[in-house]
């Protein structure tokens, strides 16, 4: 079912646009592709002149949701499953990022703009998965 509600294609246009500006800008700027998993890995085992930028750019992806509810209002979440559920799936999809050499953002935001194969690949094998998992997990597992 599709929750026509919530479709909201002006607002989802315009991140778009932001995500697009910002990436564009840090490859433009610094010369550094906006791949989530590799900026925050990066803060793991620092190199000289990395933190700064990298920082920055994590701040700002914490900061953001709060500077938004303090502009207006954020949308309800309703998460249906526990806190280990939640942990042990983001423990796989940081196994998938590194198996991967990327996440989705940097695969599918920032490689398919710059038309990598290797980020059409990635991308489309991320997406058939996730569709997959959620056929599964909704009609097998009910």
């Amino acid at each position: 079912m599709i929750d026509w509600q919530s479709f909201t294609p002006i607002s989802a246009f315009g991140g778009g646009m932001v995500i697009g500006l910002a990436t564009a800008l840090l490859l433009l700027v610094a010369g550094r592709i906006a791949g989530i998993s590799g900026i925050v890995g990066g803060l793991i085992g620092l190199r000289k002149g990395d933190f700064a930028w990298r920082a920055a750019f994590v701040g700002g992806l914490l900061l953001a949701p709060w500077l938004w509810r303090w502009l207006g209002e954020l949308p309800p979440v309703h998460i249906e499953t526990g806190h280990a559920l939640l942990a042990l799936a983001g423990l796989v999809v940081g196994i998938g990022t590194r198996y991967g050499s990327g996440c989705t953002s940097g695969h599918g935001v920032c490689g398919l703009s710059r038309l990598s194969p290797r980020s059409m690949v990635a991308t489309v094998l991320f997406m058939s998965m996730g569709m997959a998992v959620v056929y599964f997990i909704r009609h097998s597992l009910g």
